[in-house]
């Protein structure tokens, strides 16, 4: 199936107009997964926002340092359980697990359940519920392919409008139909997290009685893009690594001469200058038959760096740095295989007076920059 890609939408609001929300939403994602978190403070405005922050941190922290999910999950409920009836920080949350074939993990402590939405339908995502203590927590699995997604929220979802609008509130199983309601109206999957959000505002009417938010985790094909730059460090591992790298799925990149003359070597193509790259800025670019494309090395990713920001609409029309920006700018996972052998021309003063930072430390700058932008970078030194 190869990698699919999640895209995570969120629409919130605050108990009160111009106020703090004291629900917080997080994600990250990782080489093999995405993780959302959902966090719901006691009470409303900075102090639950504050609450609500320093669950989803404790937790990301557990993760970071290698806990397992059930047991980062397990470690932040006790602490939970710990803070509970007490003016020690207390939250409640739920967490989403996404591995990059679809493998989906949604573990929950007091809060709603989730809702999931296949391609026709949408249905409640049946969970487990076991104690851990003398908490209860909740435990849904499953398998999402593209076209599908989650759907979770707070609890000022679920007692939108209660006493009101709603006598016992909007239940997970009401909001379930609304949302099944919209898919047969026709309405795009990537707008019923709005439209849910919404609904449950209206419910409630101006104040609103409670923190509102709904996230949204849809699934479709990932864009790969894999990029080999730069010689390995040991020659003896040039078949290897090339070999990894031509087994990649989706866009293959090599950048730098050197390395596309070990590429170009191994497949017994022919390494080619492109004669019409005229450009008097950027480095010309190459081709070699099935690479789908190939530029410079150092000094096109300089300038790759230097241009990530800027409107493309001022980009040279044809040039080496600007099909690699338009290669790249559209990829939800980057690939970067970096050989490390040693370069004496990127010592040179010429490049130092020029500003060119090395091959490995560009990489890095490069991947710290996209990954901001929610794209999964996985660099691959050799």
């Amino acid at each position: 199936m190869g990698y699919i890609h999640v895209e995570i939408d969120v629409a919130q609001t605050p108990k009160k107009i111009g106020g703090v929300c004291g629900d917080s939403v997080a994600s990250f994602r990782t080489p093999e997964s995405t993780v959302i978190l959902l966090a719901d403070g006691i009470g409303s405005g900075i102090k639950a926002n504050i609450y609500a922050n320093m669950a989803i941190a404790r937790l990301e922290k557990l993760l970071e340092t290698g806990f397992s999910l059930r047991r980062a999950f397990s470690s932040l409920v006790a602490t939970m359980h710990e803070s509970r009836g007490s003016d020690m920080p207390y939250a409640v949350f739920t967490v989403i697990r996404i591995l990059n074939n679809g493998e989906a993990t949604v573990l929950a402590y007091e809060m709603p359940e989730a809702i999931f939405v296949g391609r026709h339908s949408a249905t409640i995502l049946q969970r487990r519920n076991f104690t851990l203590g003398l908490e209860v927590i909740s435990e849904s699995n499953l398998f999402l392919e593209p076209g599908e997604g989650l759907l979770m929220f707070s609890d000022g979802v679920t007692l939108a409008g209660i006493g009101g609008k709603t006598r016992l509130g909007w239940s997970s199983s009401e909001v379930c139909r609304f949302v099944n309601d919209r898919i047969v109206a026709g309405e795009k999957k990537k707008k019923l997290y709005q439209r849910v959000h919404q609904q449950a505002c209206e419910l409630w009417g101006v104040p609103s009685g409670d923190d509102c938010t709904v996230v949204a985790a849809f699934c479709r094909q990932g864009k790969v893009v894999t990029i080999f730059t730069g010689p390995p460090a040991s020659r003896g591992d040039d078949k290897k690594v090339v070999e990894n790298f031509l087994s990649q799925p989706g866009i293959k990149i090599v950048c730098g001469a050197t390395t596309a003359q070990i590429v170009a070597s191994y497949l017994q193509k022919e390494l080619k200058i492109n004669l019409s790259d005229v450009s008097m800025i950027a480095p010309p670019g190459y081709s070699i038959e099935s690479i789908d494309l190939v530029t410079e090395g150092a000094v096109t990713l300089n300038q790759l760096y230097n241009i990530l920001d800027a409107d493309p609409v001022y980009f040279e029309p044809d040039s080496s740095v600007t099909r690699l920006y338009d290669t790249i700018i559209d990829a939800d996972r980057i690939n970067f295989i970096v050989g490390t052998t040693s370069n004496v021309g990127h010592g040179d003063i010429a490049f130092r007076q020029q500003g060119i930072i090395p091959r490995v430390k560009i990489v890095e700058l490069l991947a710290r920059r996209l990954a901001e932008t929610g794209r999964l970078i996985d660099i691959k030194k050799v």
